[in-house]
């Protein structure tokens, strides 16, 4: 802009730069951002761990502008009975909080929903009888709350 123009605006020049300098578009995500994450996102146990790898280094992936925040459990509680719940949860609350931002969720609710029943099963799994089957009931309830009122 010359400088009559930005005289006749009666805008000092300086700030005008200042302005503008300031009102340029952040950098935009990776174009890969929707595939990244909905590889972090299904029901398998290799993309659970994929997730888990990538929370741990989160820094890694700072362009992607991921929401990595937590309730884990929400109301809930996030390890009942002992069962550890809480990581299941929280990959769980990743996907629905990046996908909400990226206008998508209704698209992806359902199968969010099953990634964190088949990541509250993997839980159970290993656990004696017993146990297991207490643990896949609170597993089962967890699940029906979530796909009913999450």
């Amino acid at each position: 802009m010359n400088r009559s123009v930005v005289r006749g605006l009666g805008i000092p020049a300086a700030a005008l730069t200042a302005t503008v300098a300031f009102t340029s578009p952040a950098a935009a995500a990776p174009a890969d951002k929707p595939q990244v994450l909905a590889s972090w996102t299904q029901t398998s146990s290799s993309s659970y761990n994929t997730f888990i790898s990538a929370r741990n280094n989160q820094g890694a992936w700072s362009a992607y502008g991921f929401d990595w925040s937590t309730d884990y459990c929400s109301s809930s509680p996030d390890n009942p009975l002992g069962f550890k719940f809480n990581l299941s949860c929280a990959r769980h609350d990743f996907g629905y909080r990046n996908y909400k931002a990226m206008g998508t969720f209704d698209a992806n609710k359902a199968r969010l929903d099953s990634a964190f029943y088949e990541d509250l099963k993997r839980v159970c799994a290993p656990l004696g009888s017993v146990q297991k089957a207490a643990c896949n009931s609170l597993a089962w309830t967890y699940y029906q709350a979530v796909k009913a009122l999450g």
